[in-house]
């Protein structure tokens, strides 16, 4: 599935949408280059979660939780040197549970991602406008 904004509110409502059929222990690696808009899309994602909290990009904590009707991990994998650094933090634990778990920047620990992740891909394009964003879903 392939969608096209051309606003910061119309990616997050994208997320949003999504996050209305996500499923428990589903699985959402986010992609994207920076800037491109992976927060804008989790704050959406949360929201379609019902989650009320302030969303933040977990950059320097790996991981935050939260907790609307379902349970939700958002990663952020940026700054991780190693799938090792994962595993010491209980990653498995994480992933495999009931909770939905969007993680950022997945391509950094693909080794151990399980095989049945949606993936999720944000890409800018210049020549159509400075908030021009295709998102591209693939299960």
């Amino acid at each position: 599935m392939i969608y096209e904004t051309y606003s910061e509110e119309e990616t997050k409502k994208i997320g949003y949408e999504i996050a209305k059929k996500a499923k428990e222990g589903e699985v959402y690696c986010l992609e994207g280059d920076l800037g491109v808009g992976k927060t804008v899309f989790t704050k959406g994602f949360a929201e379609g979660l019902e989650i009320t909290e302030h969303i933040t990009s977990p950059t320097f904590t790996i991981v935050n939780e939260y907790t609307g009707k379902y349970k939700f991990n958002h990663f952020d994998v940026y700054r991780i040197e190693s799938s090792e650094e994962m595993e010491e933090i209980g990653f498995d634990e994480y992933i495999y549970s009931d909770a939905i778990t969007l993680i950022e920047w997945p391509s950094l620990i693909s080794d151990i991602l399980p095989s049945e992740c949606i993936n999720i891909t944000i890409k800018k394009d210049l020549s159509k406008g400075l908030d021009y964003r295709k998102i591209e879903i693939l299960k």
